[in-house]
């Protein structure tokens, strides 16, 4: 039996509707109806998997019927009866959208089976729906989490281009989400049943680049033992998505711009052109306007893969979304390892929000990983995150720096476990002498201590901000908002 399948039988012979309902009734939920009318109110007020009707309906014809029946907004699965049964009408009976026919006199196993192959045909393709919705939350615009304004023109973009045929180039530092755009691209484009096809320009040398994008004919280069499709022949009626693109050498660069101009590729070791199908979406962790100014990348090409750009913002840029990022990735990895973690402790969320983050979105991720792996209490604590985010071992000492010890201060600098922010080292070069007072006490003042390494890491990194919060461990906010404090806002160097 089929559960909860319902069937209805429409003939306008009492016992042939009488009979079907008596022989299908133990598998089925069985309606009847006598004509068009009463058809379609039993279509109107119930849920019908799979409608039966015979081909004359008294006056009325059953084809018409279901026509009238495929309109509806939950059509059911058409099985038409015939006994004028001919090639003509089972023809026609599947370009007006029927499953399939019967031949009357009937036999009884037959229908039934024709019903259970349709309902179980309707079942697969509810499936396929399914599977495909899940790809969409996966790879579509679901997947990138973020709420902040600099990622607002990104979303807008990919829900405006995606529909089109343009060339899409996606700008963005390693880690930023580059790859997960082009799944969105594809994903919500008009191709999303076809293949989206990934390539690593950077992983490939210059011959097997080529090979890669345009296949080969064998015997093309040593090696070559037997023909070999590419990546561009893979991707035909669907998207081809080319990750570093600014690595490709010139050769392949001339081969890409005639493939995107003529849409046609030749194979290595053959001159035959073939006609492809195929959008194109690259993207880049460099500037392509500078390599083009310097020689290094074909104008005419970035003209044609610049169609539309996308620049995905740093995370350091929209540190808003650093919240929202975390939680997901705890709770993925939290359900991957079969741990009941549910949070971040406020200093350790602190901590995430306030770092730099130079891997971006990747390097989070792994962070949040390896924090996932090394709790066993139900919260991720600051002492759970990776040693970068802690500042190095375990009295804080990072390389290049000197000897850091910590200190519990009300300033920040080197704060507890108990002070939400972060851990910010203070420091003293190898063999400098630290005032000590005649019963062995430090003699210092911690506020001054903090601003002489402020002042010296200034120095050393001549002035660059950014550069003297990695040296001292903080992050570049930290370092602003303390020389805020010691009223030192001067223009940045």
């Amino acid at each position: 039996m089929l559960p909860e399948t319902t069937v209805l039988i429409v003939d306008d012979e009492k016992h042939t509707r009488d009979g079907l309902r008596l022989s299908f009734e133990d598998d089925f939920d069985v309606y009847v109806a006598a004509n068009s009318a009463e058809a379609m109110h039993v279509l109107k007020n119930e849920s019908v998997d799979v409608m039966v009707t015979d081909l004359r309906l008294g006056g009325e014809d059953g084809m018409e019927l279901i026509d009238k029946v495929l309109k509806l907004s939950k059509a059911p699965i058409c099985i038409l009866m015939t006994a004028y049964g001919s090639v003509d009408i089972a023809v026609e009976a599947m370009k007006r959208g029927a499953y399939d026919y019967v031949s009357k006199p009937l036999n009884i196993d037959e229908l039934e089976l024709v019903i259970k192959r349709a309902v179980r045909s309707r079942a697969v393709e509810s499936e396929v729906v399914a599977l495909k919705q899940q790809v969409e939350e996966r790879y579509g615009l679901e997947r990138i989490v973020g709420d902040s304004a600099a990622m607002q023109p990104v979303f807008d973009t990919v829900r405006q281009v995606a529909p089109t045929r343009a060339s899409v180039l996606i700008e963005g530092e390693s880690g930023t989400g580059k790859e997960l755009v082009a799944h969105a691209l594809h994903n919500l484009s008009g191709r999303p049943k076809s293949k989206l096809v990934i390539v690593h320009c950077a992983a490939l040398s210059e011959q097997l680049l080529e090979s890669e994008l345009f296949g080969h004919e064998r015997g093309a280069f040593t090696g070559a033992s037997e023909r070999r499709i590419g990546r561009f022949e893979e991707a035909d009626g669907g998207t081809l998505f080319l990750d570093e693109i600014g690595e490709i050498d010139s050769a392949t660069q001339v081969k890409l711009l005639r493939a995107l101009g003529e849409r046609t590729i030749e194979r290595l070791g053959s001159n035959k052109s073939i006609k492809v199908d195929v959008r194109v979406i690259a993207a880049t962790n460099k500037d392509l306007g500078e390599l083009v100014e310097e020689g290094k990348f074909r104008d005419d090409l970035f003209f044609r893969l610049n169609v539309v750009k996308i620049t995905m913002p740093p995370l350091r840029q929209r540190r808003e979304d650093i919240v929202l990022l975390a939680n997901a990735f705890l709770k993925e990895f939290a359900e991957e390892n079969g741990k009941p973690i549910r949070e971040l402790t406020a200093d350790a969320m602190h901590r995430l929000v306030e770092f730099d983050w130079p891997g971006n979105v990747r390097q989070l991720r792994t962070a949040i990983e390896h924090g996932v792996v090394m709790s066993n209490a139900a919260k991720i604590a600051l002492r759970h995150l990776p040693g970068f985010l802690t500042v190095g071992d375990e009295y804080g000492n990072a390389p290049g720096i000197g000897t850091v010890r910590p200190v519990r201060s009300r300033s920040g600098v080197g704060e507890t476990d108990q002070t939400p922010g972060m851990i910010s080292p203070v420091f003293c070069a190898p063999g400098n002498a630290l005032p000590v007072s005649s019963d062995g006490r430090l003699n210092l003042d911690l506020a001054q201590v903090e601003q002489s390494y402020i002042r010296e890491a200034l120095h050393r990194t001549g002035g660059n901000r950014t550069e003297a919060a990695q040296l001292l461990g903080i992050s570049r906010r930290t370092l602003q908002r303390k020389l805020k404090e010691m009223g030192e806002e001067e223009e940045e160097v």
